[in-house]
């Protein structure tokens, strides 16, 4: 492989809850070609927290060999993605004056840094400072400040802050495996490089994206992020109730999930049937499709009347115009947009990755929204900053601060 070809690759690494996904694309000039995938079982992850570093560290390794082989290349550095209950989001401004009457990158990075100054908890870190918009003088709506003349510089942000263990874990968990973190990036942000429209994020529109562990949830509106949020809810508690509404192992409830699960009994016939095997050896059961529905509607509906309770919560329920885009591996399930239709009374369909080339017939799927995300957010920050090889956890955080500083590469 040329050395340019292997500049250009940029790898995401997607640590779920129920699997680890790494995806290889090449940045070229008519956009990401992704060239491999490679991807492992999860059993060290908890609602997206990392609880046993030494299976998450075999599974990244597993994962990533597969990515190598297919890509033929070597992986030194990932883009990690971070998700779990811990994650908060909120938004804040900044005030400054404007030195020499025109706005000059020193007062863009001055007026974040004001926004930035918020009491965060010791135990907490700042993943990511996400600007909104600019002020300058009264008129708001500004997205590009620089250049531009006035007195008076305000800056709307959304900052999204996360436990710093949980962070330090995943990083660690990268490091043992032989790679370098480039950035730890937040999953529903990810996600919504890869499966939304420009014109969805003007418009306003709400992200969706339901995993193993958690459902992650973002909102855009005017182009820029509004509202983040994760819910300690996903797939698994799906896979959860059926083994233990239909006695069966969980290896198969996932099976069964996969293969007959649906969420809309009115899309069910009344004669179709599924055999389920039974736990401890007895003869295997044939049940009605039917019951396996009535499982799994009540909880799905759980989960997205919460989802319409934190999109209320936030205030935003009249300006998502565009709808909710639902993503995630557990969307692939029958019935899904349908019911989301029904419960937040908004125009819903399910996100793929877009704007890919490569292997597209292998990612075009909900399963990879966060893996191919991961990819596009490295293109677009490539370079703003990299990591020191085998640098210790607290260089990591130092990075993560220092980041926000030179954010302003990253946003323009």
């Amino acid at each position: 492989m040329s050395a340019t070809r292997r500049d250009n690759l940029i790898v995401g690494l997607d640590i779920g809850t129920t699997k680890i996904c790494a995806i290889v694309g090449n940045v070229t000039e008519d956009g990401i070609d992704i060239v491999g995938i490679g991807t492992s079982p999860s059993k060290g992850l908890r609602k997206g927290v990392v609880i046993n570093i030494e299976s998450t560290v075999s599974a990244i390794k597993k994962a990533i060999e597969e990515a190598e082989l297919m890509a033929g290349c070597e992986i030194k550095s990932v883009y990690a993605g971070i998700a779990g209950g811990h994650i908060k989001g909120f938004n804040s401004q900044g005030v400054i004056a404007i030195k020499n009457r025109e706005v000059s990158p020193e007062d863009v990075k001055r007026v974040i840094e004001a926004a930035k100054a918020i009491a965060i908890p010791m135990d907490r870190e700042v993943i990511h400072i996400l600007p909104q918009e600019f002020i300058i003088d009264d008129q708001d709506g500004i997205r590009e400040p620089l250049g531009m003349s006035g007195v008076r510089l305000e800056a709307k942000v959304h900052i999204v802050t996360g436990a710093v263990a949980s962070a330090q874990n995943i990083v660690k968990s990268c490091n043992r495996a032989g790679l370098e973190v480039a950035d730890i990036v937040l999953e529903q942000l990810s996600s919504s490089e890869a499966v939304l429209s420009a014109d969805e994020k003007e418009l306003g529109v709400a992200l969706v994206d339901i995993g193993g562990g958690t459902t992650d949830i973002a909102i855009f509106v005017d182009g820029a992020i509004k509202h983040t949020s994760v819910l300690s809810l996903g797939g698994n508690h799906l896979t959860n109730d059926i083994a233990v509404g239909l006695r069966t192992p969980m290896a198969e409830a996932e099976r069964i999930k996969q293969k007959y699960g649906c969420c809309l009994s009115s899309l069910v016939g009344k004669d179709e049937t599924i055999e389920v095997p039974s736990v401890g050896g007895r003869k295997p059961r044939i049940l009605s499709r039917q019951l396996l529905c009535e499982i799994l509607e009540p909880r799905v509906e759980e989960i997205f009347t919460l989802v319409n309770r934190e999109i209320v919560k936030s205030g935003l329920e009249d300006m998502i115009a565009s709808g909710v885009v639902i993503t995630g591996g557990s969307t692939i399930l029958e019935g899904m947009p349908e019911l989301a239709e029904q419960i937040f009374n908004l125009p819903v369909r399910r996100g793929l990755p877009q704007r890919i080339g490569g292997l597209t017939d292998v990612v075009n799927s909900p399963v990879y929204a966060t893996g191919v995300g991961l990819v596009v957010y490295g293109s677009k920050n490539v370079g703003v900053h990299e990591f020191p090889t085998q640098q210790s956890d607290e260089t990591v955080f130092r990075r993560v601060s220092r980041r926000m500083k030179e954010w302003f590469g990253e946003f323009f």
